[in-house]
């Protein structure tokens, strides 16, 4: 069936204008001023905002992480994605010591094949590059993973300086990318073995062995490996201005390196390590929150367009999955929910709040991503050929976040109470009305996206 969006106003990375758009078997047919067609069901989209559908490549869903398992699957996490605009994710097939990187891909499409309620696609967690040579990198560039993720801090997963070299010269010469956390773990180690002598054990311990001059150290020296690799780079997570530093110099000698943040770096700060007893617990996620200064720094660099993407690092736990480090912070599950909240909070906060333009949240949330990550033009804008991904947002129905609500497998928000100026009125996946007045009214729709290589031409 044919389906005809017409009086609302179309949002891309170079301009808002009200537009017709005509979709036809999940592609968009036509763009324009006014369209008629008599076979077509008719969306009176008058007063409303039109983007091209969110993408998210930062979400960690049925991960199994210190010693429990992220509260939201393939199932109840893309139910929340969806619901808050996002069409496509992008999560991360881990490898784990010993295996294979097609055995760790495979693990993963079965935890999300026929469960998902948006488009998905895996960036590849390599963690044992014995098992990560050549041929196995080739093997995921043709399934379509063209991105991969390296860790400089966790036990399980840290790559050591010299094998950081080694697979970023590889990926180099292969044609994928990689995204790479950023923490110096070894002086981490030294201050948390520190604080737990002198017996602090709370969560409000926990930013403080995290400081931010450990991550801009880090993403400094990711930054001379990447150069003496000759290699491209995404910092993941970025949220200090003294990390953001280190990517500037770097992007004044000449690299190519790409920065990502999140929304609890641009909205939360420490001030949440201070609440009273275990609700700190609740924003212990890894970077931690950092200052108001630093949010200034990111909420600009979106604004010069140095900070390409906002996703989420969705990674979700309960209440009682955080108690687990009640008596330790350092068994406190790192990581905090955000799929479904993404979008509203941009508007609201960075849109209404002149932080930044439509432009810019749609340039963040869709197009950027969509380029990097491989999916550009089939995902990302509002074209004739595109997927029929749309987001149709309500400027003038106010909302208010609270768990009781969200799709989330959680029983808290860590953006509980926050009033939206803006909320998620309809959502379409390749042309299926998916959300509808908020809700989801069609689940499992989702198939898995398989991705080319990175773009770098971003408005």
């Amino acid at each position: 069936m044919k389906q005809l969006l017409k009086h609302g106003t179309v949002v891309s990375g170079v301009g808002c204008c009200k537009k017709d758009i005509l979709i036809e078997d999940g592609i968009i047919r036509e763009v324009s001023p006014k369209i008629s067609d008599g076979e077509a069901q008719v969306v009176d989209a008058k007063g409303k905002l039109i983007f091209p559908g969110f993408i998210d490549a930062h979400t960690h869903m049925d991960l199994p992480v210190a010693g429990t398992v992220t509260a939201d699957d393939f199932y109840s996490g893309t139910r929340a994605a969806i619901a808050g605009g996002t069409t496509c994710i992008v999560d991360f097939a881990t490898q784990y010591k010993g295996e294979t990187l097609e055995e760790a891909l495979e693990n993963w499409n079965k935890k999300a094949e026929g469960r998902c309620s948006c488009d998905y696609g895996f960036h590849m967690a390599i963690s044992d590059l014995e098992g990560a040579g050549e041929t196995q990198v080739q093997a995921m560039l043709d399934a379509g993973v063209s991105t991969f993720k390296l860790y400089m801090t966790y036990p399980d997963m840290l790559l050591r300086d010299g094998e950081l070299y080694r697979i970023l010269k590889q990926l180099k010469k292969q044609g994928g990318i990689a995204g790479v956390h950023c923490e110096n773990a070894e002086v981490i180690d030294a201050l948390t073995a520190e604080a737990k002598a002198a017996g602090h054990l709370g969560p409000d311990t926990h930013p403080r062995v995290r400081p931010a001059g450990l991550e801009a150290e880090a993403v400094n020296r990711l930054l001379a490996i990447a150069k003496e690799a000759d290699a491209p780079v995404i910092v993941v997570h970025l949220t200090c201005w003294e990390a953001f530093a280190k990517i500037q110099r770097a992007r004044a000698r000449g690299q190519i390196v790409f920065a990502e943040t999140c929304p609890q770096y641009l909205l939360l700060d420490e001030s949440c390590y201070k609440k009273n007893g275990f609700e700190a617990a609740k924003y212990v996620c890894s970077p931690p929150l950092r200052k108001k200064v630093d949010q200034e720094c990111l909420w600009e660099a979106l604004k010069t367009g140095d900070i390409q993407t906002v996703s989420t690092d969705h990674c979700s736990f309960t209440l009682a999955q955080k108690e687990m480090g009640k008596e330790d912070f350092t068994k406190i599950p790192n990581g905090m929910p955000g799929v479904e909240t993404r979008g509203v909070l941009l508007y609201t906060y960075g849109v209404e709040e002149g932080r930044m333009t439509l432009e810019e949240m749609c340039r963040v949330l869709s197009e950027n991503p969509a380029k990097l990550y491989g999916m550009y033009p089939r995902k990302g804008c509002l074209e004739p050929g595109s997927d029929a991904d749309l987001v149709i947002l309500d400027p003038h129905k106010p909302g208010v976040i609270e768990a009781k609500t969200q799709e989330y497998n959680m029983d808290y928000a860590p953006f509980e109470g926050w009033n939206l100026k803006g909320t998620i009125d309809k959502v379409y996946l390749r042309g299926n009305l998916v959300v509808d007045q908020g809700k989801v009214v069609s689940e499992k729709q989702g198939q898995y996206i398989s991705r080319g290589k990175y773009q770098t031409d971003f408005n």
